[in-house]
């Protein structure tokens, strides 16, 4: 197995001492170590040059096998602390940027009834998210749903995403109940970069409300946004369940968008005959979440 995960490692990082230096041995022991497995299977699994250049036919079909090897290793180290009383392990989750928020609730919910839980968290975008799903690299994810890239996954719809204006209280419109997608592209926004679903979406509105927005300052970040509105007096839109992380609005007012835009959150995680206990035991946590009406009643405190 850990000759295996070198080559997992190897094929994830496309680089000898980078992925020598992940898995914490010297580049000599790691390059001996895929040698030897190399001679143990009886095949080529590297292309070799200069430097990294790829996997071998060979080498794509072995790391298909052994990223599922690394899968069930993990999952029985799993039915093994479970079987002595206590469920232990890594659960491994990538989350779109906009969802991180939603995450914390999982895991505090999680991490009550299991303790011993370790938790890896990723900000990653959908696509790698599929990717690493496919891969075993990820055991988890939250992610938009209605994606034709969900067939085959096992899917779980948390809360509606609905997008809100956020805003300094001190500006002049902050009184009103609520603006059209018409008056708020005439506004000066911060928003996250074109290449980031969650700004794809609010293109989408922007198109089908006739409009053009009036971006300043792209980022892809979402503390960035918040950071713009608090610090340069600039407007941007968020999803209502970011709001629970932005504190108590004394300063700032988050304003309904009309007509208003929905977007369906999830869990995901692949179809598997024998998923591991810690992901057994995540996907019945998440049932019992009540996320919409936690994220729905934020909207209040910011009147």
């Amino acid at each position: 197995m850990k000759k295996l995960n070198y080559l997992i490692a190897l094929a994830r990082i496309g680089h000898f001492g980078r992925a020598a230096e992940a898995c914490h041995i010297s580049q000599p022991a790691f390059s001996s170590a895929i040698q030897h497995l190399e001679e143990e299977l009886g095949v080529t699994l590297v292309r070799r040059g200069q430097r990294f250049i790829g996997l071998t036919p060979a080498g794509e079909r072995v790391l298909l096998r052994a990223q599922r090897l690394a899968a069930d290793w993990e999952s029985l180290k799993q039915e093994a602390a479970a079987s002595a009383g206590q469920l232990a392990g890594t659960l491994r989750i990538g989350v779109i940027p906009t969802a991180l928020t939603a995450s914390t609730f999982f895991t505090q919910a999680y991490r009550k009834e299991y303790p011993r839980i370790h938790y890896k968290l990723f900000s990653l975008s959908a696509e790698i998210i599929f990717r690493k799903l496919d891969a075993f690299e990820l055991d988890l994810g939250f992610t938009y749903l209605g994606d034709p890239r969900l067939q085959g996954l096992h899917i779980l719809p948390l809360y509606r995403e609905n997008y809100v204006l956020l805003a300094r209280r001190s500006w002049e419109g902050a009184r009103l109940s609520s603006m059209t997608w018409l008056d708020v592209a005439k506004l000066p926004l911060c928003l996250l970069t074109p290449n980031m679903h969650n700004r794809q979406l609010l293109d989408a509105v922007f198109r089908d409300a006739g409009a053009s927005p009036n971006v300043v300052v792209e980022t892809d970040s979402v503390l960035t946004l918040y950071a713009h509105v608090v610090g340069a007096g600039l407007f941007t839109i968020l999803p209502h369940s970011l709001l629970s992380t932005i504190g108590t609005g004394q300063e700032l007012v988050a304003m309904p968008l009309h007509p208003p835009s929905y977007r369906q959150i999830g869990l995901i995680a692949p179809h598997q005959k024998q998923p591991s206990q810690v992901q057994t035991a995540a996907w019945k946590i998440a049932k019992t979440l009540e996320l919409q009406k936690q994220f729905d009643d934020l909207i209040s405190r910011f009147d």
